[in-house]
């Protein structure tokens, strides 16, 4: 039984990577909560401004270098084990008016319900429950893109991970499925804290 101390993001679980492909509509709604989570965690008293700190998230897409904001590392499990994590960051501070759309997200998650999540490389499609998203925003909805196809590996390596942080490097491919487009994603890179949010001004 999954512990209760699993924090919020568990509810982003990628049932889709279990059996049939989930709907847009679906998808849509992880992103949306992602963004949410982020944001809500920023402004919890418990957060900190890591700005010019030791702590990163950045990587290169399409050959555009991207350092991100607004970064949170969670993770969870029973017995002090790890068998969720999640990274995720923005590529401009997240909007403080009414209206701004919400930039451009990356993040990357992996469950091992009943296991434990360690130093170590891990790839899909042969890590059954991974994913990495990266969704754009538009006045029209949400652009998707992922790794919900073989063809489309996508690779972490953690160096480290405790209750102290995580680091390690990722580079894969994300594709949007309605146009087929995919997105190249290397020199990805990461050293963060446990459960703080960094980077949030520019």
């Amino acid at each position: 039984m999954r512990d209760n101390s699993i924090d919020h993001f568990s509810v982003m679980r990628s049932n889709f990577l279990k059996g049939s492909i989930s709907s847009f509509t679906k998808q849509l709604f992880h992103v949306f909560f992602l963004a949410l989570v982020l944001v809500s965690c920023s402004s919890d008293d418990n957060g900190s401004d890591n700005s010019g700190s030791d702590y990163y998230f950045r990587a290169s897409l399409d050959g555009r270098k991207v350092d991100f904001y607004d970064v949170n590392f969670q993770g969870g499990g029973n017995d002090n084990r790890f068998e969720h994590i999640v990274v995720g960051g923005f590529e401009a501070p997240y909007p403080t008016k009414v209206g701004e759309l919400i930039p451009p997200s990356l993040d990357f998650e992996i469950w091992r319900t009943g296991g434990d999540i360690k130093a170590g490389t891990y790839s899909t499609p042969t890590e059954p429950e991974m994913v990495a998203r990266y969704a754009i925003q538009t006045t029209n909805g949400t652009i998707v893109y992922s790794t919900r196809t073989a063809d489309d590996v996508f690779t972490l390596k953690i160096e480290s991970i405790s209750k102290n942080g995580i680091k390690g490097t990722f580079s894969g491919k994300v594709r949007n499925l309605d146009s087929g487009v995919a997105i190249e994603i290397t020199e990805g890179t990461f050293n963060l804290p446990y459960e703080d949010i960094i980077n949030t001004t520019k």
